[in-house]
């Protein structure tokens, strides 16, 4: 028993620090569509919270390009965020919204593989590697900072060359998301579901006395975490177990992506009227929901898989070397 007790001392202890942290109130708190009672769910909540992936800044990674930066601090803190909202969808994708991680415990191999997806290498498909030479066709040299809009169609891009997940990406233009659009796409792609499809919460009204927002911080600096001998990764330090970070609403800064997972049609026709209810009736929004395709617009070409042509440039997905290509819209909304 003393041994047990020993194991989880140090949660235990975190967790009694998170605690003190939130406010004895009655208001309810959403962690990505879930929603937790805050005066008396703060444990389910922390851990909630904890389960998450987390993505920072890490050094003594392979040199990126062979001869580039072998740490992203200073620079890929808006692809690190990019990386946990794309990990979330595989989660979600894959082990289920409901599917929740502890520390020390044995995880499913679908965990294991997404967490795989991420590792600072150059064969993993949306490593930090990957992310920043995809970025090279969007303007930006290796090392160069990104904003949301770039880090959202790097992930559009190399979501083709992602087999296992068959992701369709979807990347809103003129803050107008096209539901003709989306299932066109949808339907063009070779798409599989393997777990139950999650629901969309039934309201998303939120406190006007105090909205505030609960996040993840990637200005931390680790050290390159490589797979093990027998093939798993030692995953401690992919969650955060120090106090979560936590901002008024009034202090986000507007230029921002936001990302939707929907697992099947009937998720995101689900979502669409949610929208539609509550967020389509503000007078400021942050986006619009239509129908149909503007008339107006360029013709929507669902995205497709380029021919794999070698270059001077390394796109590396698992032994394949992939030519990088560009796209002339301009986005900025993020759906996936």
């Amino acid at each position: 028993m003393e041994s047990v007790l020993s194991k989880y001392e140090n949660q235990i202890t975190i967790f009694a620090d998170y605690l003190e942290e939130f406010p004895d109130t009655d208001e309810l708190v959403w962690i990505l569509g879930k929603q937790h009672l805050l005066k008396t769910e703060k444990s389910k909540l922390l851990s909630d919270i904890s389960a998450r992936l987390w993505f920072t800044y890490r050094r003594k990674f392979s040199p990126i390009g062979g001869t580039g930066p072998s740490s992203d601090a200073g620079w890929g803190c808006m692809l690190r965020c990019g990386q946990m909202m794309l990990a979330q969808a595989l989660i979600c994708r894959h082990l289920g919204r409901d599917w929740n991680w502890e520390r020390q415990k044995e995880q499913p191999k679908e965990y294991q593989q997404i967490l795989q997806c991420f590792l600072d290498r150059k064969d993993c498909c949306y490593s930090i590697h990957q992310m920043a030479q995809m970025g090279v066709g969007e303007g930006k040299s290796i090392g160069e900072w990104f904003g949301p809009n770039t880090v959202a169609q790097v992930l559009k891009k190399l979501a083709l060359f992602d087999e296992w997940n068959s992701l369709a990406v979807y990347v809103s233009m003129d803050n107008t998301v096209v539901i003709e659009d989306i299932k066109k796409m949808c339907h063009t792609l070779p798409l599989s579901a393997e777990t139950a499809a999650e629901s969309p919460p039934e309201s998303l009204n939120a406190s006007t006395q105090s909205d505030e927002l609960i996040f993840l911080d990637p200005h931390t600096t680790q050290t390159f975490v490589d797979t093990e001998e027998n093939g798993t990764v030692d995953d401690q330090t992919f969650h955060c177990l120090q106090p979560p970070q936590r901002m008024n609403i009034l202090n986000l800064d507007p230029s921002v992506a936001l990302g939707f997972f929907c697992k099947e049609e009937k998720d995101f026709d689900s979502w669409c009227s949610l929208v539609q209810k509550e967020i389509l009736k503000e007078n400021l929004r942050m986006f619009e929901l239509v129908q149909k395709h503007p008339s107006h617009w360029p013709p929507f070409v669902p995205p497709a898989k380029p021919e794999v042509t070698t270059t001077g440039a390394e796109f590396i997905d698992s032994t394949e070397q992939l030519e990088e290509f560009d796209l002339e819209e301009d986005f900025e909304i993020l759906s996936i």
